[in-house]
């Protein structure tokens, strides 16, 4: 028994980090019809044999452990560039996977105590079970919804399209139901369950179908020739900036550089998160001699800079994206709303502070919370645009990022050289394909270290400059979209979905029993 049961563990790990082959950057999504299927037929058949459903608890902790530690290893690279941090580097590689695995083990746990006892039902609750508490681990404390199963579908735009609707919480619903739905196979009842097959490959058929309509009339829509052009810059200047005293003079030659200034060309330049190594927002005008040659009234430059105000004597620091003029005067500015735990805040900050703990990202101290995000009302010698900015991991966030879609563009700026050389990047990229579906507007996303791109509001990406290479991309003509039903709506379309979840739970369950 002994043995059965140490199989059966690491027959779950196993089949967590087989999970794991469906997201970017592999996107082999058609493994997750094989390890949802045979996930839940798992739970189905102990079920029948365990009256304790306390393992249940560590069955799903073990699958979501398996998930979790194969698809957010990198997370302990970020503890490479500090030798103060190196001895964390075992403890997070295990604590944070070990700690998103509970949300599995509440699913497994709270699926096998409300099981109905027909199959379809059970099916439905599974699914049901599984999406809400997805939403949960996205949710609560500052919440991380990195790796939701929707994002094996980021190659498949088509079919993403549907987000523009429904939502990612509610597409992530849809694809549990859809890669579990292979064990109605294995475990129906009668021949008409397998129906409940068909209807969901219909419709993930019929999402196809309606992706390529819209990405049809998009693209036969007419351009719009902008006033300025917006030049996202990727650049791959290490992170040892931050620990090495490096001058902050090199940063900035190499990003004017890569900028390739035309004095006649109107251009709003977009640098990444925290590119020039111990210069806050008030310092930058020291460097104005360095712009000067290049720079003229032609010319605004958003970049990603730390800023601090002094607030009843104390000194709080922000990370912050900012408009400049040529003259390095701030035209606007936004701090950063969600803050990365440890990374750029310490929870419980003077308790872990006296055991020697420090933010990763900074020496002094936490950064500060922006109090709002506002969008960024641009106007300036005939310009006029308005953008939602967000800063690096901010982009995560289905609907949660805006309330008010009265916008042009998304600008989103990141430092990506805290995941060193993993897949880490090719993740973090692959939720602003989410993000330009739901919103329906352009994602211009400027990275050091990580992909830059310019994505479009169907989610094509239209121009990239690759990971780890230092180029410019621009965009000088856009097409618009309508505001789209989940701009409009937002998650409350999510709770529509559960509602109709649990009226088909217990319809099943109805007609079974009649």
């Amino acid at each position: 028994m002994k043995k059965k049961f140490f199989i059966e563990l690491i027959f779950l790990i196993l089949l967590g980090a087989l999970t794991s082959l469906s997201l970017p950057p592999f996107n082999y999504f058609i493994i997750n019809f094989l390890t949802f299927s045979l996930f839940f037929v798992f739970l189905i058949k102990k079920n029948e044999f365990y009256k304790d459903k306390k393992l249940f608890f560590l069955y799903g902790w073990l699958f979501g452990f398996g998930y979790f530690v194969s698809n957010l290893y990198w997370i302990s690279i970020s503890l490479t560039f500090d030798e103060n941090f190196k001895f964390l580097i075992p403890f997070t590689v295990a604590l944070v996977p070990g700690f998103l695995a509970l949300f599995y083990a509440l699913i497994s746990y709270l699926f096998v105590i409300l099981k109905p006892k027909k199959i379809l039902s059970s099916f439905f609750l599974f699914s049901l079970i599984f999406g809400i508490v997805e939403f949960l681990r996205g949710s609560i404390l500052t919440g991380f919804p990195w790796n939701l199963i929707a994002y094996s579908f980021s190659n498949q735009i088509e079919i993403l399209n549907i987000t523009s609707i429904i939502g990612t919480y509610s597409f992530n619903l849809f694809c549990i139901s859809l890669f579990t739905s292979p064990s109605i196979f294995i475990l129906r009842e009668n021949k008409k369950d397998i129906s409940i097959c068909v209807v969901f490959f219909i419709t993930a058929i019929s999402f196809y179908v309606l992706g390529s309509q819209n990405l049809e009339k998009f693209n036969n829509q007419q351009l719009t020739k902008l006033d300025y052009k917006l030049r996202i810059l990727s650049s791959n200047i290490s992170i040892d900036r931050f620990y090495n005293n490096i001058d902050p003079v090199t940063a900035i030659e190499e990003l004017i550089e890569i900028s390739s200034t035309k004095k006649n060309e109107k251009i709003i330049f977009i640098w990444p998160e925290g590119i020039i190594p111990g210069i806050s927002q008030d310092q930058l005008k020291e460097y104005k001699w360095l712009f000067e040659n290049k720079f003229n009234e032609n010319h605004l430059l958003a970049i990603g800079i730390n800023s601090k105000e002094d607030e009843n004597k104390t000194i709080k620091y922000f990370n912050s994206l900012s408009i400049f003029d040529h003259n390095l005067n701030i035209i606007n500015s936004y701090k950063k709303i969600n803050l990365v735990p440890f990374g750029e805040f310490l929870p419980f900050e003077k308790f872990l502070k006296s055991i020697g703990l420090k933010t990763i990202t900074n020496d002094y101290q936490s950064f500060s919370k922006g109090e709002k995000r506002e969008i960024i009302d641009l106007k300036y010698n005939n310009l006029s645009i308005k953008i939602l900015p967000l800063i690096c991991y901010e982009i995560i966030y289905s609907g949660k990022i805006f309330t008010n879609s009265n916008f042009d563009y998304i600008v989103n700026i990141s430092e990506d050289g805290w995941f060193g050389k993993s897949i880490g990047p090719e993740q973090h990229f692959t939720h602003s394909i989410f993000r330009a579906i739901e919103s329906g507007k352009y994602v211009l996303r400027s990275a050091n270290n990580g992909a830059t791109a310019i994505i479009n509001p169907l989610g094509v990406i239209e121009q990239k400059v690759d990971i780890n290479k230092s180029g410019y991309i621009d965009l000088s003509e856009s097409k618009k979209k309508e505001t789209t039903l989940f701009a409009k709506f937002g998650n409350k379309i999510f709770g529509f979905i559960i509602l109709l979840y649990i009226f088909l739970i217990f319809s099943f369950k109805k007609l079974k029993n009649e």
